[in-house]
């Protein structure tokens, strides 16, 4: 496939990570598509994309070489399925996270796209061996994985499915990196990916914590948000480790290592997350500090964006 044929890309679903997938790959130069099944649906999605990426370039955060009208001249919004796959190389899907709805969209992709196309799934918990079951030619598909919201998180979990060829999951990376992403890859399918097996792990202990009354909902975000993450948005834990023994990790296991080992075997069990006295308690303790109400979440989101923007701003300078 020529270069020139590596420019259009289909974005299934315009909610928010679709949307959040078109800008980024227009900020590398792609023109996109992006169809929705709800007339008018995907026309919306355009003039709400269009509102962003002013708003972003005026706040010197675009991303990419290209301003917002260029980018937006690489933009459309298609009612129809096929009109929308029509010369694409590349189709990420980010609809409902229901596998039916998922196996079903595929199922209609398949019918209408050519046999070297790239087939890909937003899909956050879903195994590309369910997502494609009723794909017939799987070797062109995989998951790539963002996180909310991807144009200031970078990260991308590549997750192929047992027949995903090499070459596909090359080329996934490929693009994830021209567009300014951060892909990562696994070698395998596995429940959760990479990333959410990580948090579960941290929601966890968190919660366990605060049921048990080591400490409070506040004191528990401020470990991670004053402590852990002050590091973590740098370097990751492995880093962390082998940066903090004189003689790298192995000099940090062999100091720290059964201290760990003894921790690890005093957490409880999973804890439930609802439905008891317990997860109640830590509900309306979390609703003290910011309650529930859509209108109290929806700025806490909007102040979390820019917090995310300035962070992401300052990665950039800091790591050139």
């Amino acid at each position: 496939m020529s270069s020139s044929d590596m420019k259009i890309i289909t974005v299934i679903g315009s909610g928010l990570i679709g949307r959040s997938w078109a800008m980024v790959f227009v900020s590398g130069g792609h023109s996109v598509k992006i169809y929705d099944n709800q007339p008018g649906a995907s026309a919306k999605a355009v003039a709400e994309i269009r509102k962003q990426l002013q708003e972003l370039q005026e706040a010197k955060m675009l991303r990419g070489q290209l301003t917002a009208t260029q980018q937006l001249a690489l933009l459309s919004g298609h009612d129809e399925l096929a009109e929308a796959l029509q010369g694409a190389f590349f189709v990420q899907e980010c609809v409902f996270e229901q596998l039916q709805v998922k196996q079903d969209v595929f199922r209609d992709i398949e019918r209408l796209v050519g046999e070297d196309v790239v087939l890909s799934s937003s899909t956050s918990c879903l195994v590309p061996s369910k997502v494609f079951s009723t794909v017939q030619n799987r070797s062109r598909c995989l998951v790539s994985h963002p996180v909310n919201p991807p144009y200031y998180v970078r990260l991308v979990e590549l997750v192929p499915h047992p027949d995903t060829a090499a070459a596909v999951m090359d080329a996934a990376y490929s693009l994830m990196t021209t567009v300014g992403q951060a892909p990562v890859r696994l070698n395998k399918e596995v429940d959760g990916f990479a990333l959410n097996r990580v948090q579960a792990a941290v929601i966890a202990e968190s919660w366990r914590l605060v049921q048990d009354g080591v400490l409070s909902v506040k004191d528990i975000d401020l470990v991670m948000s004053e402590g852990l993450g002050m590091r973590y948005a740098f370097i990751g834990p492995m880093e962390t480790m082998h940066l903090n023994a004189p003689d790298g990790l192995e000099d940090y296991m062999k100091r720290y290592g059964e201290g760990i080992r003894r921790m690890l075997t005093s957490f409880g069990p999973v804890p439930d997350f609802s439905g008891t006295e317990g997860a109640q308690r830590i509900v309306d303790e979390m609703s003290q500090l910011i309650p529930s109400e859509r209108q109290h979440l929806s700025a806490r989101v909007a102040r979390r964006d820019q917090l995310l923007m300035g962070l992401a701003k300052l990665k950039q300078e800091k790591l050139l």
